[in-house]
């Protein structure tokens, strides 16, 4: 078998791209990031005939330009790990704008494959594509495929290695971008080469280019590498930009563009691009779309959706949820069984099994609800509810693609507020751009879903899908609040227009959707038995020492001897009495004054702990909310993980109990509890939901804003918010309770 072969995927979003991933690689493939940033990196392996490939799934850009870091990325990976080849999944109904990302391609120089996407849909728009041609007017091979039903897989594969395995070099397209540009690239292009500037990593006329588009990532690179050169090309860049803005009235990098479309356009007319005579008719995602995104109608559609996909989450993953619960409590028996009382048998049960197990006990929840956004996601509708809410962000100085990042943040549930955030990069105004990424965390992400559940089962059994209908609502309604309160005062400025591109109704297949089900759904797990294990030790370490005094223990001790004294035919009975046994009235009162001293015990011990110190402080404040020192615990190690609020809940109410095996499933014990009652657990998930990011969102933030002072400002002005909402909520709920 042949050394592994470098293939990058690459075209704009909704190209089809990742369909295209799938198809190639299956289940061989893994998520990651790149290193040094956040951006997804999706990685694979598939073999053709009797070559073995190594598939890259690159972000999907419209350019090569570093409008974005998607677009640094992508363009840095093709530069620096040079693929042997880049297939570049074009939509074969959007060809001319499509074919902008192509034509870069083809200017930076690298081995480049056309996959004609969608070309059924084309089709079925009336449209005919002279692939041929086009290829013999490109200089590349262009093949029409389907990616989500695989036709033109094998013939896209031949030529993808045909390409890969020629040895010569592909000369750099080259293009008129009129005489003024011309000259000026022509000038820079011969200082570039002569003086050997950037021209080991990118081709000399393509720095040009870069230059008089102002690429931020080009500039910085050329003053580091050669300062003098730099220079000089900035005051050719500085004298054609004036040159152009008097006679023009217009920017190189617009004038670019314009002849890069151009380019295009001409192409088309060589009878690349055919249409029908009734290529004018309404396509179909147009008369779907007359109804699911009209004014009224759409809407009103849009919240039945949401509603639907709560009600099959919660109904068909009931089931399988309490088959995990049975597990999870049939190993705190096994334990219990297995090992000898002592620290290493708390650290089992109470810091892994209720611990990890409490956050694992979700999973096929997390597990639907990801599949139905996925189908969402895929069938196209999301983008939908982007351009249904534009009208709304605006009013609240928010911008259209701020939706993206709210939906991707958690805003139908289930999402991550990292790529959220990091997702406001395609936001061109600094204003709305914070705003943006300062209210995604209000989001209803996969880490607060298993609390949220959590909670909701233990006093909303009954209404769950409309209980969680009702806070996926009340978490838009307070971010946009809170946006609108950020831009009317620490961040004001006018809100800009939105332009969105609404790609066509698709249905999805089957392993596309088992796919992005179990991308998400492993990164749960994953983060479940790394991150959380490890906190979930260390708080249970926090909750168990420094332990009970050996004055205290003898105190119970005491009270236990005392207890047995007063009715000593009682415990008598009590101490010969099998496990099961049946007991008088007078040796089962014993056995619950004995327990309750064992509860009492535990219960001392878990207060005198550091986390119970920390709890019992705050418990001053927090109970204005409802919350005990018990809850505080759990709420300062949400602060790193918000995941971890179950793990902990999990292990305290462990820790309170004698005997963790008859501890029932979390959402049992905490509707027993004393203390608690729904308008606590309203007041909690209220809280939850918005107070502090979890700590590697805070740090995304910082990076994105540039400064750690926003990434303060969140985690103190969600956390003041969240309080102030849990007080109200628990207060006012109070009067009518």
């Amino acid at each position: 078998m042949n050394d592994s072969l470098t293939v990058a995927l690459a075209g704009n979003p909704n190209s089809g791209k990742t369909t295209m991933f799938n198809a190639l690689t299956g289940a061989r493939q893994h998520v990651g990031n790149y290193p040094g940033v956040t951006v997804e990196k999706k990685e694979g392996h598939c073999e053709h005939n009797s070559d073995k490939l190594h598939v890259v799934d690159l972000p999907g850009t419209y350019s090569l330009t570093a409008y974005s870091l998607e677009e640094v990325v992508a363009r840095d990976f093709l530069v620096h790990e040079r693929p042997e080849v880049t297939i570049d999944i074009v939509d074969a109904s959007n060809l001319e704008r499509n074919l902008y990302l192509a034509l870069q391609f083809l200017e930076l120089g690298i081995p480049v494959v056309i996959a004609l996407n969608m070309i059924d849909v084309a089709k079925s728009r009336g449209m005919s594509i002279d692939a041929d041609k086009l290829s013999e007017l490109l200089g590349v091979p262009v093949v029409p495929v389907v990616a989500r039903s695989s036709k033109g897989k094998t013939e896209l594969m031949d030529a993808a290695l045909s390409v890969a395995k020629k040895q010569q070099k592909q000369q750099p397209f080259e293009i008129s971008y009129g005489e003024d540009l011309d000259s000026a690239i022509s000038e820079m292009k011969a200082l570039i080469s002569k003086a050997h500037f950037l021209t080991d990593t990118y081709p000399a006329r393509w720095t040009a280019l870069k230059y008089l588009e102002e690429d931020k990532q080009i500039l910085e690179k050329g003053r580091e590498t050669d300062p003098q050169v730099a220079g000089k090309l900035e005051k050719i860049v500085e004298r054609v930009k004036h040159h152009i803005n008097t006679t023009m009235d217009t920017y190189p990098e617009a004038l670019i563009a314009d002849h890069r479309y151009g380019y295009i356009h001409a192409i088309m007319k060589q009878d690349i691009l055919q249409r029908d005579d009734n290529s004018d008719r309404m396509y179909f995602s147009d008369m779907i779309d007359k109804v699911l995104t009209n004014r009224i109608l759409g809407p009103v559609i849009m919240l039945l959706i949401l509603m639907g996909l709560y009600q099959f989450t919660f109904t068909y993953s009931e089931v399988p949820v309490g088959w995990c619960e049975s597990l999870f409590g049939w190993l705190g028996g096994v334990a219990d069984v297995a090992l000898p009382d002592g620290l290493l048998k708390s650290l089992v049960i109470s810091g892994v099994i209720d611990g990890v197990g409490g956050v694992m006990g979700f999973v096929p929840l997390i597990m639907f609800m990801f599949f139905g956004i996925a189908i969402l996601e895929d069938t196209g509708y999301l983008a939908r509810v982007a351009f249904m809410l534009d009208r709304v962000f605006r009013i609240f100085g928010l911008h259209g693609s701020s939706v993206m990042s709210y939906i991707v943040s958690g805003g139908i549930a289930g999402g991550c507020a990292v790529p959220g955030v990091m997702a406001t990069r395609t936001l061109r105004s600094p204003r709305e751009r914070l705003a943006t990424l300062l209210t995604a965390p209000f989001m209803n992400c996969g880490a607060k879903l298993p609390v949220m559940a959590l909670l909701i089962a233990a006093f909303f059994a009954k209404h769950e899908a409309f209980v969680m209908f009702v806070l996926t609502l009340l978490a838009w309604a307070v971010a946009l609040m809170a946006s609108r309160l950020l831009r009317s005062t620490v961040i004001t400025g006018e809100s800009t227009p939105f332009v969105m591109e609404l790609p066509p109704y698709r249905l999805p297949t089957m392993r596309g959707l088992l796919i992005h089900t179990w991308e998400r759904t492993w990164q749960y797990i994953r983060k479940a038995g790394t991150v959380i294990l490890g906190i979930s030790i260390l708080v249970w370490a926090m909750m168990t020492f420094p332990g009970l005094s050996d004055e205290s223990v003898q105190q119970f001790d005491q009270q236990r001897k005392a207890a047995r004294t007063a009715q000593p035919e009682a415990a008598q009975e009590l101490d010969a009495a099998a496990e099961d046994a049946e007991l008088s009235a007078a040796a089962g009162e014993l056995q619950e004054t004995l327990e309750g001293i064992d509860r009492k015990e535990a219960e001392t011990a878990l207060r005198n702990s550091v986390a119970g110190r920390v709890g019992t402080f705050l418990e001053g404040v927090s109970s204005l909310a409802g919350f005990d020192w018990r809850t505080n615990i759990a709420l300062v190690g949400g602060f790193a993980a918000k995941e971890v609020i179950v793990s902990t809940l999990g292990t305290a109410y462990s820790l309170g109990e004698v005997d963790p095996e008859e501890t029932g499933a979390l959402p049992d014990t905490l509707a027993a509890s004393p203390g608690w009652s729904p308008l606590v657990a309203l007041s909690l998930i209220v809280f939850v939901m918005f107070y502090a990011p979890c700590f590697v969102v805070v740090v995304c933030i910082v990076r994105e804003a540039g400064s750690w002072k926003w990434g303060a400002f969140s985690m103190v002005f969600n956390t003041v918010l969240a309080f102030a909402l849990a007080v109200a909520v628990y207060q006012l709920g109070g009067l009518f309770v």
